[in-house]
């Protein structure tokens, strides 16, 4: 997912795609370390996704801290 597209979207949402995209990373380290699955390349992008829903978070924490 890009940042301009987690930019457009509610507070409530953003959350929601941040705890989908833990659980998600948490279930496929699981599968990689018990050996049940060899696809280690989504856990990179996995990461880099729930880093890009970090920072657009961080964002509109410090809009809101500028608007005060």
């Amino acid at each position: 997912m890009k940042a301009s597209e987690l930019r457009e979207l509610t507070e409530q949402e953003i959350t929601k795609q941040k705890n989908e995209l833990s659980e998600e990373l948490f279930n496929l380290k699981i599968q990689v370390a018990t050996q049940q699955t060899t696809n280690v390349a989504r856990i990179k992008k996995l990461r880099r996704d729930l880093a890009r829903v970090h920072t657009v978070i961080k964002e509109k924490e410090l809009a809101l801290r500028e608007k005060e």
